[in-house]
């Protein structure tokens, strides 16, 4: 059996170091802030190609297929597609729960004052585009639509002004993820409250029963994820019955993880102290841990101690952000970026209503209701632009603010479910739409505002 080489205390063995060659720019790939919008573009693509190709019908009877769970008389049978739609993007939802109570407690929206422009561009970047798309849209199923281009997709935005770099202050980004992280506050109200049709008191009252149940796991001190997550289980079943949207079950479970650790600092690094200290007088000296029970005991306990440190927000924030990230939004863009785009289909499309106001609503009432309100917020003293930025910056972050994808896609399914040929029309005009204004907030951003002094590009 070959030896390992020592290498500043740590044993590599010899298949290790070619092992670590291959997958530490994997692993790279994988941390990068943009690959969550890399895979998102990648996935929606892959799915507007199999739509339209010979694979087409077997792509939408696979989306149709029936998936059941029976445990003795009860029954769940889902398509593929409500499925995804339903139940993983839970797990979306969850995540921009999580998200939303962090802002709320210690980001950028603990601060009223810090946190007032950012939300009232967002409020003008919700209020602006519904108003376009119900000015453009008058017939009573296209009038359903009015929340599509409310909606921005944090992802694409946060990547494009990262793959500006040193070009962008570091206080834009902050603004746009505050901006953002708003809107997504606003289109998890507009679903609850809007895009539900009938409500099933019974259903309805179970999981309030268990929303209150949750809320005294957190006040009675429980930690442990488990318990949190079997009730979210029940309470997401039973908002799947209730006829409010099931996924806004995450929404409501996040908000009850608790936010507070075990251990405050302090008392975390005098314990971290005190199990080294005993660490190091049982080390015999040999190099091998395997032989000594004592020292393994004591990384669990230094593991268990560093776990408890964290508080549960944000252990699970942390680590649900690759798996969403990297499979539950590229399998929302597969089951649903797949439109038809013939030649005819396209015409339609081109002429249609619903796709100019979800368009126009996007593009240009995006821009307008975040450069005007902002503008207005600043005139009347409610709070400062970020440091370095100016108008110009605005105007960037509103175009991008316009990328709409995945909530707006979320939002298409709920207001013309059933509807074929409004839900072509209304994914058009948000893939056409978010093209557009990605592209354009990146040329905006690149060539039309000037590279900060301190951030200047050698």
């Amino acid at each position: 059996m070959s030896q390992g080489s020592h290498e500043e205390g740590r044993i590599l063995m010899p298949w290790e170091r070619v092992l670590d060659r291959v997958l530490t720019p994997f692993e790279e790939f994988i941390h990068h802030q943009t690959t969550g919008g890399i895979l998102l573009l990648s996935a929606a693509l892959l799915a507007l190609l199999v739509a339209n190709s010979p694979l087409g019908p077997a792509y939408q009877h696979l989306l149709h297929a029936k998936i059941a769970f029976q445990l003795g008389d009860w029954k769940l049978s889902l398509s593929l597609h409500h499925w995804i739609n339903d139940g993983l993007m839970t797990f979306f939802f969850f995540l921009v729960g999580l998200e939303i109570k962090r802002e709320l407690l210690v980001g950028e929206l603990s601060d009223l004052r810090q946190a007032a422009i950012p939300a009232i561009a967002a409020l003008g970047g919700m209020l602006v585009p519904a108003a376009i798309y119900a000015l453009t849209v008058h017939d009573p199923l296209g009038a359903r639509g009015w929340g599509i281009p409310m909606a921005t997709d944090i992802a694409f935005a946060v990547s494009a002004l990262v793959i500006l770099g040193r070009r962008i202050p570091s206080g834009l980004i902050t603004f746009l993820v505050a901006l953002a992280i708003v809107d997504d506050l606003g289109a998890v109200i507009v679903i609850a409250v809007f895009y539900t049709e009938h409500l099933a008191l019974l259903p309805l009252a179970v999981a309030a029963g268990l929303l209150l149940l949750l809320i005294g796991f957190n006040l009675g001190g429980i930690r442990h994820p488990l318990p949190y997550f079997v009730v979210g289980a029940l309470m997401w079943l039973a908002m799947l019955q209730s006829g409010i949207h099931a996924t806004i079950a995450g929404v409501l479970l996040a908000l009850t993880i608790p936010s507070r650790p075990k251990y405050d600092p302090q008392s975390f690094s005098r314990g971290i102290d005190e199990l080294m200290k005993h660490f190091r007088s049982h080390d015999r000296g040999d190099g091998n841990i395997l032989g000594n029970q004592r020292q393994f005991s004591i990384l669990q306990a230094v593991e268990q101690r560093a776990q408890s440190a964290a508080t549960p927000l944000q252990r699970m924030e942390h680590n649900l952000h690759h798996p969403v990230g990297l499979l539950v939004m590229p399998l929302f863009a597969l089951a649903n970026a797949g439109i038809p785009l013939g030649l005819s289909e396209l015409h339609q499309a081109l002429g249609s209503s619903i796709l100019l106001g979800v368009a126009a609503g996007l593009v240009l009432g995006k821009l307008a209701g975040v450069v005007l309100f902002t503008w207005v917020a600043v005139r009347l003293g409610i709070g400062r632009l970020p440091a370095g930025t100016d108008f110009r910056h605005i105007v960037g972050v509103g175009l991008l603010a316009g990328i709409g994808f995945t909530m707006s896609i979320f939002i298409t399914e709920l207001a013309f479910s059933g509807h074929a040929q409004a839900l072509t029309f209304a994914k058009s005009g948000i893939l056409l739409a978010s093209l557009a204004a990605g592209i354009g907030g990146y040329l905006w951003l690149r060539f039309a505002v000037p590279v900060p002094p301190d951030r200047t590009i050698s």
